[in-house]
This record gives C-alpha cells, structure tokens and sequence, in this order.
C-alpha cells in the first residue's frame, strides 16, 4: 500500500514589470529629465514622488505577492522611513532639507525595493522576507551615515558622510594657532580727480622688472567697492576695460586661500578687502591684503547662525563709509543673527555695536538676516526681515525704524525721484518706499506674497525693475509725484525673465540676469524675451558698460565673458575660478577680480584691454 503524496500549492510568480516600469520612469524623471529640462525642475521633483506611490501601488494591487508581504511591506517601509528622520544628521533632518529628505529617500527606496523584487524571486519565503526586510531597513538606514552641506539653487543637494569634516572645520584645524597678522606696508598710489578722491589698486608681483601703470577706481566715497554690488547697488562697473581673449591673455591668479562660510561679498578700498565669514562659535569681520591675501586683522562676535540649505555665516556684504583725508574711516557690517557693528576700518576696533532683531522686535528668520547695510547722508540703514532700521552712523542709536515688511532678504536701495531721497526696499507685500530722512512711507507697489530676495534696478526714464523673486515674474513700474501724493503703477509684467535669487542688471534698453539657472535678456520697451542661454547655475554677475560686456560667476565658480548684444546670446570666453558652490557676488576693483563662496576665496589680476 502506497502512501499518498502531498503536493504544495505552488507560490504565484510575481509580476514583476510594473514595478520595473514605474521605478525606471520614475528614476528618468527625477534626476535625468532636470539635465535637459532645468526650468521643470519642480515637475521632475513630483513625478519622483508620484513614483513613489506607483510602486506602492504596484506591490499592493498588482504584484501577486502573497497577501501578508504586501501589507508588511508597506507598513515596514512607512515605520522605517519614520525612524529614519529620528536619526539622522542635523543637516538631514532640519530646515528645507528636512522637508527634502523624502524627495531623495523616495526614489531610493523604490528602487531597493524593485531590485530586491527582482532579485529574491527565486528565494524561499523566509529568505525573501528577510531580504525584504534588510534591503527596506538598509535603504532608509543609510541616511543616517549622510550629511548634507547644502543644496544647490536646483535644489540638488551637496552630500558627503556625516563623520567627514566640513570646510569650515577643516579651516578651522588648520588655523587654530593662527593669529591675525600686522597690517603689511604697501605702497599705494592715488590718482586725484576733481571732485572725487581715487584708491589705486596695485598690481600683482610678477616675474618682470617693468612696473605696471596702476589702475585708477574713482569713487566720490574714496572706495574702490564700497559695499554690496557697488557704488550704486547696481553691479555696474565702468570706466575699465579688459581684455576678452582669455586664451591669449587669461586672468592670472594672484593668491588664493580657505575663508570661513558666508555668503557675503566684499568691500573694497585701496589694498584692503573687508568681507564676512563664520569660524566656528564666532561670526566674523575680516580685513585682507587685496595683493597678498594675507589677513590684517579680525573682529569677532560669539554668534553663530546655521540652516540646512545655505549653511552656516553671514548673509551680507560689509559697507565701506567715508574715508578722511587721513586715512580714518568706518567699516558697517550686520551679522546673520542681527549684530550690527560699526568699526575702524584700520584696526577694527569696534566703535559702536547694536542688535536690529532686539531693536525691532523681529526674530531671526529662516534663512538668516541678509541685508547688507545702506549709508544715506548721516544715518546707516538695514533690513531686518523686511523692517527697515536707520541708525546715526555716529553714535549707532536708533533714528527711525520702517513698517513691518516680513519675508524680506533684499538689502535696502537709494534712489531719488522728483529729487526726493527715499529708500526702497522689496518684502512680503511687495516694494515700499520710505522717506530716507524720516522712515515715512512715500508709496507702495504691492505684489503676491513671497520671500522677496533680488534687488531692484533704476531705469534711465525713472521706471523700476522690481522682481518677485524665486523665479516669479518681473515688473516694470512707473513712480509719479504729484500735488495729491506719490502714485505707482504697473507698465508691464514679463514672465521673461525670472531671477530666484540672482541679482539682474540694466544696459541699453535691456535687463540681464539669470532665468532660473540660464542667463536670459529681455527689453525694457515690452519685457519679451530677446534670448536665452548659457546655464550658468544660480550664480551672480558684473556689468562691463563700456564693453557691452557681462562677467559672470557662475554656481560652480567658473567665471564666463557674455556679449549684451540683444540679438543672440554669445558667450566669448570661459575660465576655471573657484570650486564649490558659489552665490557670493563677485567684485571687480580696477583690474583686480575678488571671487568667493562659502569655502575659499581669490584674486585674479585682469590684463586691461589696449585702447
């Protein structure tokens, strides 16, 4: 007699194409597409969420996976992916990051999960599910050994292991015997203009016995870069000329040195730069040699300030005021966290120091403080997150403070209609004008909410540039002052041109800057679009007028030559600067070009063009 034999049901074969499907368009569509598409950006970071939820949908519905490892391999990746935000790195967990986390965790995990699908098909039940299991927990575990440095303007995001050393920490090791050095003798020529007083910059040391003719930079401050993006807030440089063939004459490095995260720019006055950065538990106020790079000297203050997306240091560029004719004269700085310091621009003592945040009752917001600070006649103003605060550039106290802006990281911009000194600042309702004498409100152009970062720009006619910021459309507005008040209205809104948070600027009836990452013209008749071109990155440039020429700095810190011609983009030459992110505006005193992110900075001697 024969014992019956007892057959297994045998296990259903997984249906394993969908899945393939959704996490191959999803993968293309996240991190391929935004290579030849960079303006669909937030379509691309959706699609990689919705891939997401295809292979759920897949495992759940259409795998033909048994009933109990569908179910628990959901509930698995939801508890994991929950315990991964509990651990890992600040840098991960917090702040816009934080709310990214998932945009890279996602697509990661789907295609674990896939792969672990495809290749555990074969395995027995027990091992599969702990396969499933170990490839879930890896996938959403490893974050924990990530730490980011921060995103890029794309929001792509600067990884590296957490136990790895930052830049910052890295300097910081490196310069931690180091004491600021003794002001070098340099020997500084100046070049008198009526009316004006000249700072010349000296060359760089060169192996040759001719000496160059210096390069004359008149200001009627007396500085050669007085503050954030120039004289007139405006990055226009004229009166110098370059050389445009950088293969036959390229800029030349004259130094190059780690500097402290900030994303402040510089101001310049004869051979001294004066810049901002953090090391460590300290915001700093440095002074540097513009011939050596060597550091004069450092004022310190025991605050730090650190978000996920942009990291730690100051927001603002220092501004140079008044120089007297011996040499004396004041360096004005505002710090992340709400210092404000007015020092000697020779030594740095501090001559008097105030908190705008205490001040106005504004507390520190989301990305940090930013304004650089502006000098009008005899009070000093800055922005705090959309509030104006004027101070007496004497004796720092308080002289008028603005109307409540909120979500503001624009720096406060002088400008004079119908000879009326006002001082105009873009926030949360939009632009607003105020009397720079008093504070009062002159008049208001109102705009869609919005975290308003991009300065505005005068136009030849009076007219202004006023953007919405992160990536949202320009205005061109008209102001008018009659009997009844002062009155602006709207000419034009171009979608053209839309600047995130690089700055714009004006030339021959035509506004450049970037569109999203490309550089972008449009005309100031209609606001259309002329051309589109060059991706640059989110990065900052210079205006050349008497070249029709734009100096670009692009993310990545590389510098480019573009041509203004309206009629085509055309980009002349290119040239490997720095590394790193860099949003930091560069700065062009005489031939001398001064460039920094938030890791190192240097200086490039330009060869000036032969007239």
């Amino acid at each position: 007699m024969t014992t019956p034999q007892i057959q297994s049901t045998p296990r259903n074969q997984l249906r394993l194409w969908p899945g393939v499907l959704a996490v191959t368009l999803q993968w293309f569509t996240r991190f391929a597409l935004p290579i030849f598409w960079p303006d669909g950006l937030e379509f691309c970071v959706l699609s990689g969420l919705a891939g997401g939820l295809l292979v759920l949908v897949w495992w759940a519905f259409f795998s033909r996976a048994p009933w109990v490892e569908r179910l628990g391999g959901i509930l698995l990746m939801i508890v994991a992916m929950g315990a991964a935000s509990r651990i890992v790195d600040r840098s991960v967990a917090t702040g816009m990051m934080g709310m990214m986390l998932p945009i890279y965790a996602i697509p990661v995990l789907s295609l674990a999960f896939v792969v672990w699908a495809v290749a555990s098909r074969s395995l027995s039940d027990r091992n599969r599910r702990l396969a499933m299991v170990a490839t879930v927990l890896l996938a959403c575990g490893g974050w924990a050994f990530i730490r980011t440095n921060g995103i890029t303007g794309d929001g792509a995001s600067d990884f590296s292991w957490r136990w790895s050393k930052t830049a910052e920490e890295r300097l910081q090791t490196a310069h931690a015997s180091d004491k600021p050095t003794a002001a070098l003798p340099v020997a500084v020529e100046a070049v008198k203009t009526p009316g004006d007083e000249a700072a010349v910059l000296p060359s760089a040391p060169v192996a040759s016995s001719k000496r160059e003719e210096p390069v004359a930079v008149v200001t009627k401050t007396g500085a050669g870069w007085p503050g954030f993006r120039g004289p007139h807030r405006d990055d226009n440089v004229p009166g110098v000329r370059i050389e445009t063939d950088w293969t036959a004459s390229p800029p030349v490095e004259m130094w190059r040195q780690p500097i402290g995260p900030a994303w402040s720019s510089f101001a310049v006055r004869g051979d001294r730069l004066y810049t901002q950065e953090q090391r460590g538990a300290n915001e700093v106020v440095a002074c540097y040699n513009v011939t050596t790079g060597k550091p004069i000297w450092i004022h310190q203050d025991a605050a730090r300030f650190w978000e996920s997306n942009a990291g730690a240091g100051p927001r603002s560029t220092p501004t140079l005021g008044a120089f007297g004719e011996d040499g004396n004269g004041r360096v004005y700085t505002f710090g992340a966290t709400g210092i404000m310091n007015a020092l000697d621009a020779r030594n740095g003592a501090v001559v008097w120091s105030r908190n705008a945040a205490s001040d106005t009752g504004i507390k520190v917001p989301e990305w940090g403080f930013a304004s650089s600070p502006l000098i009008v006649d005899d009070i000093v103003v800055v922005a705090a997150e959309g509030k104006l605060a004027a101070y007496d550039i004497a004796t720092g106290e308080p002289r008028w403070f603005g109307p409540n802006g909120r979500s503001g990281y624009s720096s406060p911009h002088l400008l004079v209609i119908d000879g009326v000194a006002q001082i105009l600042l873009l926030s949360g309702p939009g632009a607003t004008s105020v009397a720079a004498a008093d504070g009062k409100v002159l008049w208001e152009y109102a705009m869609p909410p919005g975290a308003r970062i991009v300065q505005p720009a005068l136009m030849a006619d009076g007219d202004i540039l006023v953007s919405e910021g992160e990536g949202q459309p320009m205005h061109r507005i008209a102001v008018s002052h009659t009997s009844s008040g002062w009155a602006a209205e709207e000419r034009w809104s171009s979608n053209g041109l839309k600047p995130y948070f690089s700055d714009f600027v004006v030339h021959g009836g035509h506004a450049f800057g970037f569109d999203g990452s490309i550089l972008a013209c449009i005309d100031l008749k209609d606001g259309k679009r002329k051309w589109k071109g060059g991706r640059y990155g989110h990065g900052q440039l210079l205006l050349l007028p008497d070249q029709d020429l734009l100096l670009v700095l692009s993310e990545e810190g590389e510098l480019a030559l573009v041509s203004t011609a309206p009629d085509q983009f055309k980009e002349l030459a290119r040239f490997p600067a720095i590394q790193g992110k860099t949003w930091n505006h560069p700065v062009l005193a005489g031939n001398v070009l001064l460039v920094r992110n938030g890791q190192e900075m240097a200086a490039f001697r330009l060869s000036l063009a032969r007239r």
